[in-house]
């Protein structure tokens, strides 16, 4: 008998079919190896099935590793086995139905997919010139930049087109209110301060374009690819670029609160850790590494245990009245906070690591009585002391990283790239040039 090779003419074309539309996924930058007609019988083959293996395990996996990216990375892969997959869709001849089958599923990943393809399509069009990063721009500010602001504005929704200025007797237009509250909106949709000044990371936001949606919205679906195609039923999940927390309870989004997360520098790891237990007044060991004055010992009435400085229970503890202790060897938790006005803000990246919650007890109440611990926990509040209340079983929390997403309005939401995360995942990608603005760390308390 002679050769038989794997790949049959359907088989080769639902494979060259697939790859041809990656740009669906976001993948269109990446080679995934070429099949040339010069190539044996037997070399052809080989290589289709190292394109289909390598082009399986980035729809399955991603095309990047997220545990070279990070220092911290927890969350459980994907699980899929390719390589059986891909065999067993060759004898059957269903490679197609194969390679549909490996990318997320749920709405918001071809949402995204759509939106992806419609940028990238703009991107490749002229793009119009960047907005000089001068001087900030001011309330009633005279500037020529001020007419370029408000185009960007009104293209992208922000402004009506009958809104934007124009010189007057030889001066610059004038940075009027109708801009004013135009970036605002803007600033306060991406979670930026709502100051109203132009410059920093308002400009860099104002000045993104097609193509630098493409380049965002293609690391948001690799994001995706990232995560386990059948997530926890009942879950919370921090988005700690959006600075907000989402609670699922057996499939169902049952709430949604604003939390801040860490600062650059400190950055809240991406990682999945079970929360097993409420601690009611919880004292605060405070870790080596944040610095604490002789000051603050005094006023925060601190006290040394085991060489380490411990603030004690009280709604002036770091911790506020509720902690939720996860398990993880990073000592990342969500707690309470004795600042509650820190959520009022915009920009939330100001702890040092910890997620803080707002409303941590009205959440923690939330969780103690669908967990049948209601009695236990009104009890360990009552007490005034650190008291521990465990689950009955754990409840699984994300630490995901996501400035790109669909928002409750069902919209694709664009936010800053406070940790300057993407630049690197994009890079494996194929997109060249673009970085992020990243945020500026600011020292805003002792908490963690």
């Amino acid at each position: 008998m002679g050769w038989k090779g794997l790949w049959s003419k359907a088989s080769t074309a639902a494979l060259d079919q697939a790859i041809g539309s990656r740009l669906r996924q976001g993948l269109d930058r990446l080679d995934f190896g070429k099949v040339d007609a010069a190539m044996s019988p037997a070399e052809r083959d080989v290589a289709r099935t190292k394109a289909a293996l390598a082009y399986a395990a980035a729809l399955a996996r991603g095309a990047v590793d997220p545990t070279d990216l990070h220092e911290v990375y927890t969350i459980p892969a994907n699980e899929n086995n390719v390589a059986a997959g891909l065999a067993q869709a060759l004898q059957q001849n269903r490679v197609a139905h194969f390679f549909a089958g490996l990318v997320p599923q749920d709405d918001d990943y071809w949402q995204l997919s759509k939106a992806y393809v419609a940028y990238s399509r703009q991107g490749a069009q002229a793009q119009a010139a960047k907005i000089a990063d001068d001087d900030t721009i001011h309330p009633g500010d005279r500037d020529p930049r001020v007419i370029e602001v408000a185009r960007q504005l009104a293209a992208n929704g922000y402004l009506p087109e009958g809104a934007i200025p124009a010189a007057n007797d030889g001066q610059p237009p004038q940075y009027g209110p109708a801009l004013i509250e135009g970036v605002k909106r803007l600033q306060a949709d991406y979670g930026i301060k709502t100051d109203g000044l132009v410059g920093g990371e308002t400009l860099a936001v104002i000045n993104t374009g097609p193509a630098d949606k493409a380049r965002a919205l293609a690391v948001a679906l690799e994001r995706r690819r990232w995560l386990s195609r059948t997530p926890p039923a009942t879950r919370i999940d921090v988005n700690a670029a959006a600075a907000t927390l989402d609670y699922y309870r057996d499939g169902k989004l049952v709430d949604q609160r604003r939390v801040i997360v860490g600062q650059p520098g400190r950055e809240t790891p991406p990682l999945r850790s079970p929360l097993y237990r409420l601690v009611a007044n919880p004292t605060w060991t405070i870790p080596k590494s944040i610095p604490v004055s002789s000051a603050t010992i005094r006023a925060k009435d601190m006290h040394k245990v085991n060489g380490y400085w411990v603030q004690p229970s009280g709604p002036q503890n770091a911790l506020g009245l509720v902690k939720f202790d996860m398990e993880n060897n990073q000592q990342i938790y969500l707690h309470d906070t004795s600042d509650r006005s820190l959520f009022d803000r915009t920009q939330r990246d100001l702890s040092h690591g910890c997620v803080r919650v707002q409303d941590a007890l009205g959440f923690a109440g939330m969780i103690a009585k669908q967990e049948g611990v209601e009695g236990a926990w009104q009890k360990a509040r009552q007490s005034g002391e650190q008291t521990f209340v465990d689950l009955p079983r754990p409840i699984p929390v994300r630490l995901l990283y996501r400035d790109v997403f669909v928002d409750g309005k069902g919209e694709i939401a664009f936010r800053t790239d406070p940790y300057g995360w993407n630049d690197e995942v994009a890079k494996k990608l194929g997109f060249g040039g673009g970085r992020s603005k990243k945020a500026t760390a600011k020292d805003i308390d002792l908490g963690p």
